[in-house]
């Protein structure tokens, strides 16, 4: 089962799983563009594959779904700056209910399962790298940009809490994926924003000095890295950063996607 798996990395993630042969079904009530049903398109109809078109606040659904397999990847959540500052109780309720409906009927039926959290949950960055121990550091509650990181450690919190129970748990933090179906108004807006600017020669834009740098993972090492936390039992109990060592500053990344694209577009 794969919540969220009409969105970027979960439909990615049913790929793979579909290519390793397995029966997936996809929990996804397509809200804000970022699931869409494009993304899973060729899935529907066939063997092995099932679409229900609902939200993980339905604790009802969740517990029927979560019954029926024997794994669960849990990517479902409300993701992007511009919906968290928007609509921040939505976004809370939606990433720690919608959590908790996941894993509570998990540890009922004693269903493995892998949570999907973010390099978010450190909150501001020190310059240095992240290990999975690493502190937090976040700014005032005031501030709605920080309930998103807020609300996936508390999803990480209630995972241990579960998994000190015995629930076999794991937990992936994604930095920065980016690839196929990559949407703007979701996950990695960075460079989903910077590709359609070039693509229609708009100024690429940039926040800042533009020499900050992050590190950017393409999708099949994000879903790789999923896979293996959930069929490795090593992983049970652990929880694992899902990115990639090499740094780029915001500015080079801009000038990267420019020449790729063969854009006119000024910087």
């Amino acid at each position: 089962m794969v919540t969220g798996g009409g969105g970027y990395v979960g439909s990615n993630l049913v790929d793979a799983l579909r290519v390793s042969g397995h029966d997936v079904r996809v929990l996804d009530n397509l809200s804000l563009s970022v699931g869409q049903i494009e993304n899973i398109a060729p899935h529907l109809g066939a063997a092995g594959f099932e679409f229900i078109c609902d939200s993980i606040l339905n604790g009802e659904v969740v517990d029927k779904l979560v019954s029926q397999v024997d794994l669960v990847y849990h990517l479902a959540a409300a993701v992007g700056v511009r919906y968290i500052v928007k609509d921040p109780l939505n976004a809370i309720l939606t990433n720690v209910r919608g959590t908790e409906n996941v894993l509570a009927p998990c540890s009922r039926y004693w269903k493995r399962l892998v949570i999907a959290s973010t390099s978010e949950v450190y909150g501001k960055s020190n310059g240095h790298s992240l290990s999975e121990t690493a502190d937090r550091t976040l700014g005032s509650t005031s501030v709605n940009r920080w309930s998103y990181s807020a609300s996936k450690a508390i999803d990480e919190h209630l995972a241990w809490a579960y998994c000190g129970k015995g629930l076999p748990v794991s937990v992936v933090r994604y930095f920065n994926s980016y690839g196929p179906r990559l949407n703007e108004d979701g996950y990695g807006s960075v460079i989903a924003n910077f590709i359609r600017q070039a693509l229609c020669d708009e100024p690429i834009t940039a926040h800042g000095d533009g020499r900050q740098t992050r590190s950017f993972t393409y999708v099949t090492d994000t879903v790789k890295g999923t896979m293996l936390a959930g069929e490795r039992p090593e992983a049970i109990g652990e929880v694992f950063n899902i990115g990639n060592p090499v740094e780029i500053s915001v500015s080079e990344l801009a000038k990267l996607i420019k020449g790729v694209t063969r854009s006119g577009s000024p910087l």
